[in-house]
């Protein structure tokens, strides 16, 4: 399993803004082989910024990659970062090869 997550430093008055645009869009990666789940996560509001970050979790690091080469990624991802810059800098990306999962008797809402 491999999941590959996102970071992002929102500018206190462009949150509403960026929230929404992920919230409403379409989201295409269902369609991606070896794509398992994506989240979506609101941290704290700090003074400059509001700190959001994403994940996708993935059956392997090949699938993710593979993702990220296909037209769908690029059908996805159209037009990003040619409007309004909602962010202080630019989104920090890391990935991870899950080396453990232990789940718990209670799922997730």
């Amino acid at each position: 399993m491999f999941i590959g997550m996102n970071r992002f430093k929102v500018r206190l008055e462009k949150e509403a803004e960026f929230k929404s645009r992920w919230l409403e869009r379409e989201v295409l990666l269902s369609a991606a082989p070896g794509f398992l789940m994506i989240q979506f996560m609101r941290g704290e509001a700090l003074p400059d910024y509001v700190a959001y970050a994403s994940q996708t979790i993935w059956t392997s690091r090949e699938a993710y990659q593979a993702w990220r080469q296909s037209e769908l990624f690029h059908a996805a991802h159209k037009g990003m970062g040619q409007s309004e810059v909602l962010t202080i800098e630019k989104r920090e990306f890391s990935g991870y090869d899950v080396l453990r999962t232990v789940a718990g008797q209670e799922q997730a809402a």
